[in-house]
């Protein structure tokens, strides 16, 4: 017999694998209403534990295999990954229980040809699963290359992180993404906050407050999607990190705004909000489906005037009027989600950077264009990486006239009396003004934003 914990999880590193599916997407679609908590709480350990360790489970599957890992069949990769990660991380898991349920499904993928190579193999990785791993990383490896091996991050990426924080901020912020993130929401009406919060602890969450802001708390023991708070849209998922970046806008009552990139619509509710009734929030983005989501997401949150657009942003926009307030949200790397998504630090490589850096240039020129006088933009990612981010604003504000970015001063207008008591404003901004959070210093996502106004 197989688990279902472990089906899951199988199924959703398969289709990660194989088809480019994100493991967030798969599980919620695959944890339903009928998988029990505990069988719902060991997929997702497994499946995001795999993937988050994914370079270091092979480092040491190769030494009992004698060959590289991608020279054996996907499901097998699987199924070693899959036990070895038990036998390293999951103490509560028995040795047996890991080794033969692995065998297990390897013979229900019909790779039966191979359940005596697992068998074997996990068996040899079992007796040396309390060694630390550092041990078996010869002396004489460069320190990229080590990091990059025993916190399992590729060796390009460690290596750019070296030379801007230094090793020892750098070990803290591999060591974050491998952590499983803090579960964070919204509280979207702050005057109804210890009401919300005694639902939630009776429905059995544990509640913590927000880093960043008042209206963000924390949450475990327990997905908030099944709560009453949750379906009638008195609260929402979405980082902390996230949630301050439309603050920034510091939108008022009445304001035109648009929202570029604006799916899943996280931000635009919080934009829909702060323009109120008498104000108009153009969301858009570039893919349909996208868009039939938000408006869902929109309906369960009770926010009817929201007006969606579908079209390519990089491209001359087709509005006709300026908008006061404008947020590029812009597609990126994802570097700053790799605890989050990190079957991304597999799939990057340098030349997408490049790439990104392109299209977000394009992104940031056509919505200054739509700008009013006095207006204010804001350019956010959520990467951690220059070329995406103060090099894109850099670029465009050198060729563009008319624009500046804003002070710290200026911009905590809009954050003022919303952050958490003891919360130094220095801490969210460099000495440039530019807005940056890291996994590890506020338990957040890796965000950046910068704000720019119009003369």
């Amino acid at each position: 017999m197989i688990s279902p914990a472990r089906k899951i999880a199988y199924e959703v590193l398969r289709r990660v694998e194989a088809e480019g599916a994100y493991a967030s997407d798969v599980l919620h679609a695959e944890l339903g209403a009928r998988v029990k908590a505990d069988d719902a709480g060991l997929a997702t350990e497994l499946a995001m534990g795999v993937l988050r360790w994914r370079r270091l489970l092979d480092f040491l599957l190769e030494r009992q295999l004698k060959k590289p890992v991608a020279r054996l069949d996907l499901p097998v990769v699987l199924a070693l990954r899959m036990g070895l990660y038990q036998l390293r991380f999951l103490e509560r898991i028995p040795a047996r229980a890991a080794v033969n349920e692995s065998v297990e499904l390897v013979k229900s993928a019909r790779k039966a040809s191979a359940a005596k190579l697992v068998n074997a193999v996990l068996r040899r990785a079992a007796d040396e699963a309390r060694v630390p791993a550092a041990q078996f990383v010869p002396p004489a490896t460069p320190l990229a290359e080590r990091l990059g091996i025993l916190h399992s991050h590729p060796t390009w990426i460690v290596e750019r992180w070296l030379k801007r924080f230094g090793e020892g901020q750098i070990i803290a912020l591999l060591e974050a993404n491998n952590r499983a993130p803090r579960l964070t929401c919204a509280v979207h009406d702050v005057t109804r906050r210890d009401e919300i919060f005694a639902s939630l602890k009776n429905a059995g969450l544990r509640i913590a407050p927000g880093n960043i802001l008042q209206s963000a708390f924390a949450v475990s023991g327990g997905s908030p999607t099944r709560t009453e708070s949750f379906r009638t849209g008195a609260i929402s998922i979405q980082d902390e990190a996230s949630q301050t970046v439309p603050l920034l806008l510091n939108a008022q009552s009445g304001d035109r705004v648009l929202d570029l990139c604006a799916a899943p619509g996280g931000k635009t509710a919080a934009l829909v909000r702060a323009a109120g009734a008498k104000g108009i929030v153009i969301a858009a983005d570039r893919h349909a489906h996208r868009l039939r989501a938000m408006r869902e997401q929109f309906k369960r949150l009770g926010l009817k005037d929201v007006r969606l657009v579908e079209l390519d942003a990089a491209s001359t926009l087709p509005f006709g009027t300026l908008f006061r307030r404008i947020l590029v949200d812009a597609p990126c790397s994802g570097t700053g989600t790799l605890a989050r998504h990190p079957e991304i630090r597999w799939r990057l490589n340098p030349k997408h950077l490049a790439e990104f850096h392109a299209l977000q240039t394009s992104l940031l020129r056509s919505a200054l264009q739509q700008l009013a006088p006095g207006g204010r933009l804001v350019y956010s990612t959520c990467s951690m990486e220059p070329e995406e981010n103060e090099r894109v604003v850099e670029e465009v504000l050198r060729s563009t006239s008319g624009f500046r970015r804003d002070t710290a001063s200026e911009i905590a207008r809009g954050l003022s009396g919303k952050l958490v008591p003891g919360r130094v404003l220095e801490s969210l901004f460099d000495p440039d003004a530019y807005f940056r959070t890291t996994p590890s210093a506020l338990e957040t996502d890796g965000f950046f934003a910068a704000v720019i106004s119009r003369a």
